[in-house]
């Protein structure tokens, strides 16, 4: 991924600052080395882009498997796309999503990684933030790294569902906040009260650096009630 991920600086850095002057702060609150676990909100396609713009280091996020097996040129063109923004893909074979999904981000930060995950599941419907899913809970107590919280902003103004180019004329960024401190936990990553105590203190970390709305509900199943059906998997995928 090293490679593509400095291609893509080299190229889409001066575009990205020139064009849409992001307004980016906290940076130093992320470790220059070893592992950490950065936790966001999710707004738009392009918080894969603008989220890690400021960082001398790349973030790898954890994504499904099929974004990595098209046929044909579409499926290369996909498998290189993903790989150079940090996707890494879940290897779901002998267990749930969701143990896989542990499994993949533990892998990443014992190699001394900066791991990305969107704690909300999948992209908001609208501009506001909504409740986290507690595997961002288990993963931070069984890695005990870091947790730095983060926040995007104007992303969803910027390129809202549905929107294949972003606009012009909105200024994105990101916020880093200050590292998060679970280790009065450790130990605990099979409590449900423990996991649902620490997202929502990851959420609200999340909502105090991004000023937006919160909603105790899933964004998953809010997205199924727009679209006038049941919640179902693929929701919680991008």
């Amino acid at each position: 991924m090293l490679w593509f991920w400095i291609l893509l600086r080299i190229v889409l850095s001066p575009v990205m600052y020139l064009g849409w002057r992001p307004r980016n702060s906290g940076m130093g609150n992320v470790p220059k080395k070893g592992p950490a676990l950065l936790v966001s909100n999710h707004l738009s396609f392009a918080d894969h882009f603008f989220g890690p713009l400021p960082l001398m280091r790349p973030i790898f996020f954890i994504g499904k498997g099929e974004y990595f097996t098209g046929k044909g040129i579409k499926g290369l063109i996909s498998k290189a796309f993903f790989t150079g923004v940090g996707v890494v893909p879940v290897d779901r074979t002998g267990g749930s999503a969701a143990e896989a999904a542990l499994r993949t981000g533990l892998r990443i930060l014992d190699e001394g990684k900066l791991l990305g995950i969107y704690p909300e599941g999948t992209r908001a419907p609208d501009e506001r933030l909504y409740r986290g899913k507690t595997g961002v809970a288990r993963l931070a107590l069984q890695s005990r790294v870091p947790v730095v919280p983060m926040a995007m902003i104007n992303t969803f103004e910027l390129m809202p569902p549905g929107r294949s180019l972003p606009r012009f004329g909105i200024r994105p960024g990101v916020r880093f906040g200050a590292p998060l401190d679970f280790s009065r936990h450790y130990g605990r990553e099979d409590d449900p009260e423990v996991l649902r105590k620490i997202t929502d203190e990851i959420m609200q970390a999340i909502r105090e650096l991004s000023g937006q709305e919160y909603v105790d509900r899933y964004a998953a199943e809010v997205k199924a009630e727009m679209a006038g059906r049941p919640p179902r998997p693929g929701d919680e995928d991008d």
